[in-house]
């Protein structure tokens, strides 16, 4: 930067006019004969004197006034040396550099508290060759540095571009003084010249020093150049940030000028208050809802707007509701996970029975957090029948982990705006139901369920489950971007949870991001421990009735089991519960006191004519009658097939309500058979002169699947040999042409559909054995397994002596499969699953 006398004229120093240079002459009388050899030393501890130049220099140490009192009662000359130690020690000469300036004084003001302001001109370049005197201030004695010119077209060249360099220079500062201008202009020689430049520019004392010290007029000219052109860089880049900014200022000003008079147009119109406080508000808003800074971006760009807009338009209203759904969502609220394992598994215990697959996972969820606390978030997905807990399951997740819980059905969800948000540009817009459940949640990792996945819906609206792909993708859902919003909001902090009843309606990339876990139906047994412990005493508290005066045993519960519900779950076994409860509470109501005992002869007074019955009727006692076990969303069922002949052309006759793929394992059943005929001795011709009719009751239930098979090949062997089958005797499993039986799925709640109805033994693929494991001890008790690897081997278990009677041959008897074991009494801690020793015994 240019060094002026602007700084010293703040204390009130005026810069000597040109009316003080004129005189100088005056001050220095021609008749003296020159410089004193002998000088008193001043140390200059922040600046540098240079020849011809004048100083203004203000004094405070006492060494120098007294230097200063006792020059001036003399000739006034004085040598200034720079000091090159910060702090000089006054009474060590090895401070000062050994080169100065001889100068003059012409003027000295004193000021009220003692310090003195000199002006002095520089006359030469001078070396301290010894000093004389230390106290009480420096001397000594001094020869005067000559000028070294070396003159030439190279130190014309470096003059002029000096010169060039320093009027630039002085063309880029508006406020020089007009002295150096002139002076710039009618200085001649190079080496004065050189002088001047740098006693004018804010050089450092090292820096200054240094061109002092040259005597060369040459290498002062070089030094003082590359100075000089460092210094024109720091303008220019100055000038260049001065402009930018005052550019910015006066963009800035002229908004707020334009934004003023708007205001005033407006409030003049009376369309505007006196003030807005409602944009103050939105501000605040933004600051403590810790938004990102793209969002924050974007809402101050909406908050610009909104302030230009007229509060009665409809625009404004849209923007409004923007900025609200922005500063109301929790973009730094986050809740503190629970990671105590032990407590965790409790509460999961203490609100569901069983479910030990389940629970395992969200301890191993919690440990995995404890030792990566970044870690991704599951996505689970709970598939079972209706009833069994899965959506009161998630809020007991989020219990356990001491999370926010949030749930969303999904069923009938036909837009994909219901998940993504609708685009501001539409009426009404709003974000989608997932950003809308956030907020409600109040915190960004809450436990989010999203109920019914199964049952969205796929059209001409739009594929919902197209847009859960990015919400349900660890890789992505980091910056799941809303239409409505339009900026990234981290969902990979949510433990979302899925529930289904089935998988097949889940398209292939949804399913492939989710953990599935089954939850399958509950028996009998583990049906009356829920009731007596989770259902009966919520029943009893809602319906106001104390337990001691209330109480239904557990044969009143295997009564309702049995003879009132059909179900895996226990929706039915509630309402069922909930109708004799009420009817208690209208003799409690009616005066009468109790208390009150329900067991199961009571339980037809209170619930009327059982609806179901417990054992399998005798429909399988005709021959070409079996019973098949099948899979529902609904859990296990149990599927009769009836089969007939008449006469007719070989035609197979499929009815009740069949699927593709059942009519192709009737098919292959028949075509077994078929191929089979001699050994089941069969009249000659029998296939080319009947038709066979396989009905499969309850017509209005849509049937479908490859498990029935089996039960096809079964129901048209009793029917061919006039065999009724064995009693009592389920079966499940697909079949192939060759007659190998093939595992199936759902082994779980077919096995308690056919132990609901009284079934003794089920005969199901070898492939399907270890599937057994998942069974609770006491169905596994009551069931007699029998698995298989052929249809000849089916033959057997289901027609006891058939074999002997055809003379089979080739046929191997399978052994069946019995457990023995205690019936656990709980679901155990979380996060262990129970190691149940399994006893087989061979029969």
């Amino acid at each position: 930067m240019f060094q002026d006398d602007g700084d010293e004229r703040e204390d009130g120093a005026e810069k000597p006019p040109e009316a003080v240079r004129a005189s100088i002459a005056a001050a220095v009388p021609e008749a003296r004969p020159g410089i004193p050899e002998v000088l008193p030393i001043l140390p200059l501890r922040e600046n540098v004197l240079f020849p011809d130049m004048l100083l203004n220099h203000v004094i405070q140490d006492a060494r120098d006034i007294r230097l200063v009192d006792d020059v001036l009662l003399q000739d006034r000359f004085v040598a200034f040396v720079p000091a090159v130690k910060p702090q000089p020690d006054e009474s060590d000469p090895a401070a000062l550099l050994d080169k100065g300036c001889a100068a003059v004084i012409l003027k000295m003001i004193k000021f009220p508290d003692g310090g003195v302001r000199l002006l002095v001109q520089g006359l030469k370049r001078i070396r301290v060759e010894t000093i004389l005197q230390r106290q009480p201030y420096f001397s000594g004695r001094t020869s005067e540095i000559a000028d070294v010119v070396e003159p030439g077209v190279a130190l014309d060249a470096m003059h002029r571009s000096l010169r060039d360099q320093f009027n630039r220079l002085l063309g880029l500062l508006p406020h020089v003084p007009n002295e150096v201008k002139l002076s710039a202009v009618n200085i001649v020689d190079p080496g004065h010249f050189a002088d001047l430049v740098a006693a004018n520019l804010n050089l450092s004392l090292e820096e200054r020093c240094s061109i002092l010290e040259a005597a060369s007029v040459s290498l002062r000219l070089e030094r003082i150049s590359l100075l000089l052109e460092r210094e024109m860089q720091i303008v220019e880049l100055g000038a260049k940030i001065h402009d930018d900014v005052k550019q910015k200022i006066n963009q800035g000003q002229r908004e707020f000028f334009l934004r003023e008079q708007l205001r005033a147009i407006r409030r003049e119109l009376g369309e505007l208050g006196d003030d807005r406080p409602e944009a103050a508000e939105i501000e605040k808003a933004m600051g403590e809802a810790g938004l990102p800074e793209e969002a924050m971006k974007e809402a101050k760009r909406e908050l610009s707007r909104l302030e230009r807009m007229q509060p009665g338009s409809a625009e404004y209203t849209v923007s409004r509701t923007y900025l609200d759904w922005m500063t109301a969502l929790p973009w730094k609220i986050a809740t503190e996970d629970r990671l105590d394992m032990a407590k965790a598994g409790k509460i999961l215990d203490a609100d569901h029975y069983d479910l030990v697959k389940v629970k395992e996972r969200i301890i191993e969820y919690l440990a995995v957090r404890k030792i990566h606390p970044s870690g991704r978030s599951p996505i689970l997905c709970f598939v079972g029948p209706p009833g069994v807990g899965k959506t009161s399951l998630g809020r007991s997740i989020a219990k356990a982990m001491a999370r926010k819980f949030e749930r969303i059905s999904l069923g009938g969800v036909r837009d994909e705006a219901e998940i993504r948000g609708h685009r501001r540009t539409y009426v009404g817009a709003l974000p989608g139901r997932i950003i809308q459940g956030i907020r409600r949640a109040g915190s960004r990792n809450p436990v989010f369920m999203l109920d019914e996945v199964d049952k969205l819906v796929s059209d001409l609206h739009g594929d919902p489950s197209s847009a859960l792909l990015e919400v349900l993708d660890p890789e992505q859902n980091s910056s799941f971007r809303d239409h409505y919003l339009d900026v990234p909001f981290d969902l990979s902090r949510v433990v979302f949870i899925t529930t289904a009843n089935t998988l097949e309606p889940i398209p292939p990339a949804l399913l492939d991001r989710m953990e599935v876990l089954r939850l399958a139906g509950y028996s009998s047994e583990e049906k009356i421990r829920i009731a007596r412990r989770f259902l009966l005493p919520r029943i009893l508290a809602e319906h106001g009735l104390a337990a001691r005066k209330a109480a239904i045993d557990n044969s009143a519960l295997t009564a309702v089991i049995n003879s009132y519900t059909k179900e895996a779950g226990l929706r039915n076994l509630e309402r069922e519960i909930s109708s004799i409860v009420r009817k208690l509470a209208v003799k409690v109501a009616g005066g009468k006191r109790g208390p009150f005992k329900v067991s199961a002869r009571d339980v037809k007074s209170f619930l009327g004519p059982p609806s179901f019955f417990a054992s399998v009727p005798g429909r399988t006692e005709a021959p070409g009658v079996a019973l098949g076990l099948a899979w529902t969303p609904a859990g296990g069922d149990l599927l009769y097939i009836e089969a007939t002949a008449m006469p007719g052309k070989k035609g197979l006759l499929l009815t009740g309500r069949l699927g593709d793929v059942i009519k192709e394992s009737a098919q292959a059943a028949l075509s077994w058979l078929r191929t089979r005929e001699k050994r089941f001795r069969l009249p000659e011709n029998y296939f080319e002169n009947h038709d066979i009719h396989v009905h499969f009751p309850e017509g209005a239930t849509p049937k479908d699947g490859p498990s029935a098979g089996i039960t096809l090949v079964a129901a048209l062997i009793s029917l061919f040999t006039g065999t009724p089958l064995r009693p009592h005797l389920a079966m499940t499993g697909e079949i192939t042409l060759r007659g190998k039986v093939l595992p199936i799925g759902g082994v779980k709640e077919k096995v308690l559909a056919a132990r609901r109805v009284g079934v003794r033994d089920v005969i199901l693929p070898a492939g399907n054995v270890n599937d057994l494991s998942e069974l609770q001890p006491e169905v596994r008790r009551d069931i007699v397994f029998h698995p298989i690897g052929k249809i000849e081997e089916m033959l057997p278990v289901a027609f006891p002596g058939l074999t002997d009677r055809l003379s089979f041959t080739g046929v191997k008897s399978v052994k069946p499969v019995r457990f023995s074991g205690r019936t656990k009494k709980s679901a155990g801690a979380a996060g262990r699953r129970g190691k149940r020793a399994l006893s087989r015994k061979t029969g």
